[in-house]
């Protein structure tokens, strides 16, 4: 009932899609690699351009954008600078799709299972649009209905990805982007699949039941297929409005607070990380407490992996130089150098400098938010001037998760006791009772395997 022929991955597609975008990624390649050669250009005008495009593309390589210009290095200054503007909002569709789409996914009485239907979209993103909707016993609800063929979509925008990091690593091979890429298309290829989503959806109502800061929507049974997914609806205002009108310092805290469980609990409890921390997926209730939407972009880390977590931590506050060594193996980085390690603990001091010291404070004593850009510019250079390294993959996300996280609590100003609320979450850390902790909550969510 799901599987309309209008989805289904094709070459002719692909092509279509690649068409599209293929000047764009091609003019970056050279542009990059012009600028790499001495031959300057416009870098700034051209990286407005390729924003424009991507942010009037619905699909993935807009989402692609986004996660790049998290990763430090990935791309050069000015394309990160424009693109980490683009925000999943594309234009939505009209109601013939809607029907259409709806039909496709819950058959032709789809319109029975509803009391009430709203067909003009509600919200945009870059997978797909979310509609209001009742169900018969008044309860309200949010449809996210995927756009159609994004599977051939996928694939083309990936094969585009793939050229233009290959390209620039021609020019820069300070990062190896290979495990980058696999990561990215391993996660993005899961987010088409929308029943992932709502198992997802149930394992984070589970993980956070005992946070009431935090409110997960909850998927109705039935009515979740592979391209649609139906879920509570939660009021709330966007994060971003909120800040726009300069909220008093206490709701700020409570909401970083808020932030902070949300997104650190299930990792060091769980062993599970939202990886998709753009402002578009925080809303802010009447009382301060939050709700977090979009449960496409999730990672399950080994027990290990986050002991190994935990141990650098405590290697950089204690000057550890073995202990360092031995977190970044477990990481999974591989020849390493002491002289590579040094340099890479200078970005791992900069990511835990807030968790170091037992005090009220903001996430940063330095009041510039491109700060973390330079600490990444010197790590880079140092990079280079060693012969590079090939970040693991599961660096990836995690990597991603702190530095967006982070400029959300730059942004609020918020002022908390970081390291208390990291002491509170790691606190009796166990790698046997933590592997056994996800084991049990991913069965009963029905999450399914991952990498």
């Amino acid at each position: 009932m799901s599987g309309s022929n209008e989805d289904k991955s094709s070459l002719i597609g692909e092509l279509r899609r690649m068409a599209r975008t293929s000047g764009a990624v091609g003019g970056i390649a050279m542009r990059v690699a012009g600028n790499r050669i001495g031959i300057k250009s416009d870098a700034a005008s051209h990286a407005e351009d390729l924003k424009v495009i991507l942010g009037g593309l619905k699909g993935p390589l807009m989402k692609v954008a986004q996660f790049l210009t998290t990763i430090p290095d990935a791309l050069p200054e000015e394309y990160a600078a424009e693109l980490s503007q683009l925000q999943a909002n594309a234009p939505s569709m009209g109601a013939a799709f809607v029907r259409r789409r709806m039909q496709g996914e819950l058959g032709a009485d789809w319109q029975g299972k509803f009391k009430e239907f709203e067909l003009t979209a509600s919200a945009a993103a870059s997978l797909g649009q979310v509609h209001r909707a009742t169900l018969h016993d008044g309860q309200k609800v949010a449809c996210k209905l995927q756009y159609p063929d994004m599977a051939s979509t996928m694939e083309a925008d990936l094969k585009q990805l793939k050229l233009a990091m290959a390209v620039y690593r021609r020019m820069d091979d300070s990062i190896d982007s290979d495990e980058i890429y696999k990561e990215l298309a391993e996660r993005l290829r899961e987010e088409l699949d929308y029943t992932r989503e709502a198992a997802q959806m149930r394992l984070y109502g589970a993980m956070l039941a005992d946070t009431p800061q935090v409110h997960v929507p909850v998927p109705v049974e039935g009515l979740c297929t592979r391209r649609l997914v139906t879920m509570s609806w939660l009021d709330g205002r966007a994060l971003m409005r909120r800040l726009e009108e300069d909220p008093p310092q206490e709701e700020r805290n409570t909401i970083a607070d808020a932030l902070f469980r949300a997104w650190y609990l299930p990792l060091y409890r769980y062993g599970v990380i939202h990886g998709d921390p753009h402002l578009g997926n925080y809303q802010v209730r009447p009382d301060g407490t939050l709700n977090l939407l979009d449960y496409g972009a999730i990672r399950v880390f080994p027990a290990t992996f986050i002991r190994a977590v935990i141990d650098l931590y405590e290697a950089i506050r204690d000057d550890d130089r073995e202990k360092s060594h031995h977190a970044y193996e477990q990481w999974g980085f591989v020849d390493l150098s002491n002289e590579k390690m040094d340099i890479l603990n200078i970005w791992a001091k900069f990511l835990y400098e807030p968790l170091l010291e037992d005090r009220v404070r903001k996430i940063t004593d330095i009041d510039d938010p491109t700060f973390g850009r330079s600490v990444a510019m010197k790590v880079h250079e140092g990079l280079k001037r060693t012969g590079g390294v090939k970040p693991p993959r599961e660096f990836v996300l995690m990597d991603r998760s702190a530095i967006g996280l982070g400029s959300v609590f730059f942004r609020l100003k918020a002022e908390l006791n970081w390291s208390r609320l990291f002491q509170e979450l790691i606190e009796d850390f166990n790698t046997e009772e933590m592997a056994a902790r996800q084991k049990a909550a991913l069965l009963a969510a029905g999450v399914p395997e991952s990498v």
